[in-house]
């Protein structure tokens, strides 16, 4: 009966052994994989575990070094165990049937250590990193207390071997970091909106507002405004009868220039309304001083300029001092939520419009992006704005009512992968209206090269 004990008692110790080294992984992987801002939120109420919990993610670093030494000694010892207990206890047990000692030993060794890498694998290591992956949240809270008690208790070792290993970085030049950067820069938010978008997990307008949102801060004036070919201005002379039948038009104020395109400043509406006027009067006697901004500045910085001044609408100037157009608040909104219409826009005027058959009708001066969030593919990138100067670019010269330019796609990195690459995407666009030379409406579809063939 001596090896039967010997047996028992080393199945015992293993599966304490593998605990311990279960507790260890669970603490790794739920202490990674928790949200921080949730037990941020649950302390500040009051939780006093999530206290705890929120001060071993402050330390992830020091907590990772402390989990990685348990899980190492853990699983030395299952291997000390395995060998002279249930090793010798199958050696033994296998003696009995007149298997020879020594071949009886060795096979034992091998069945307890194939075993024990089994037992240790499966409720070691997949089993808790699984569930802490799973649930980190009551993981983390349910570890809380052990895991601050076990840093202050082995904390002094743990340092010595980050240290021992921080000076091993430094002599090969690299500096060590003490804590896992858990915040995400815009980039990492634009992948996780499009993964989220992708797996379905985000509506596709709640995933282009929020594409939207951040490109919002890489935007200039110059992408926002309304071109200098497409702003109504009244000249400094205009008499105050003819300003006011434009503004019967449906704008409430205009920029007001001299000869020269010159910004001289803004008539407004109201200055038109209020008090009586002497015969004569002109548009320079009525203009107010213009919010001026440069075509480079960024929109955050723009908003932040019509908030401060109390204006709707500024003039925007090229680098040469040159009036480029007109940048209001609507259009920034614009930026953010996309094309704002009401009961006076005819369907046919808006600037993106599906058709059933797959194809686009698209406004010349709409912005390449808007045109990319619409049609679901990049376009190639190039010195333009807009699907018009995309359609200029690509023909090479000023396209007339009917040409078609044929815009090869760029490739997804994902076809790298591929043994065989699918067939390259194009994007037609067939110029269906021009205005002052250049496209005014486009007809875009996608279609593959073959099917170009």
């Amino acid at each position: 009966m001596t090896w039967v004990l010997s047996l028992l008692l080393g199945i015992v110790v293993i599966l304490a052994i593998t605990a311990a080294t279960g507790y260890f992984v669970a603490q790794e992987f739920a202490y990674m994989a928790v949200d921080r801002s949730r037990l941020g939120a649950r302390a500040q109420a009051g939780d006093a575990t999530a206290r705890r919990a929120l001060d071993v993610t402050r330390r992830t670093s020091f907590m990772l070094s402390g989990a990685q030494l348990g899980i190492t000694v853990t699983g030395l010892l299952v291997g000390y165990v395995a060998e002279p207990l249930v090793g010798e206890a199958l050696g033994e047990a296998l003696g009995g049937v007149g298997v020879p000692t020594g071949v009886g030993v060795a096979v034992g060794t091998v069945l307890a250590l194939l075993a024990s890498t089994f037992i240790q694998m499966l409720f070691g290591e997949l089993l808790p990193k699984n569930l802490a992956i799973a649930r980190p949240e009551p993981v983390a809270l349910w570890l809380a207390r052990s895991t601050n008690a076990y840093l202050a208790a082995f904390g002094w070792l743990v340092r010595v071997f980050d240290a021992a290993s921080n000076a091993l970085l430094r002599l090969l030049g690299i500096e060590p970091v003490h804590d896992v950067e858990h915040s995400a820069t815009a980039r990492d938010l634009e992948h996780i909106v499009a993964d989220s978008r992708e797996s379905g997990d985000l509506p596709p307008d709640l995933s282009v507002l929020l594409d939207r949102v951040l490109d919002f801060p890489r935007r200039d004036v110059e992408h926002a405004m309304i071109p200098r070919a497409r702003v109504d201005v009244v000249q400094a002379d205009t008499p105050l009868a003819r300003v006011r039948e434009l503004m019967a038009g449906g704008h409430s104020r205009y920029p007001v220039l001299d000869g020269d395109e010159n910004v001289l400043g803004v008539v407004h509406l109201t200055d038109l309304l209020t008090g009586d006027r002497p015969a004569g009067t002109t548009a320079a006697d009525l203009l107010r001083p213009a919010l001026v901004l440069p075509t480079t500045m960024a929109l955050p910085d723009a908003l932040r300029e019509l908030s401060a001044t109390r204006n709707e609408m500024a003039c925007v100037v090229d680098e040469y001092g040159g009036f480029a157009g007109v940048l209001t608040l609507e259009d920034i909104a614009e930026e953010l939520v996309g094309e704002i219409t009401d009961e006076h826009d005819e369907d046919e005027l808006r600037p993106v419009v599906p058709h059933d058959d797959g194809a686009w009708l698209v406004a010349g001066d709409v912005h390449v992006d808007e045109v990319e969030r619409a049609i679901g593919r990049d376009l190639p990138e190039g010195d333009y704005e807009t699907l018009a100067g995309l359609a200029i670019a690509a023909h090479g010269s000023l396209p007339e009512v009917g040409d078609v330019v044929a815009v090869e796609l760029p490739s997804d990195p994902a076809h790298l992968a591929l043994t065989e690459a699918p067939e390259p995407e194009t994007v037609r666009l067939e110029v269906l209206e021009v205005e002052r030379h250049v496209p005014s409406r486009l007809r875009v579809t996608l279609s593959t090269t073959e099917d170009e063939r």
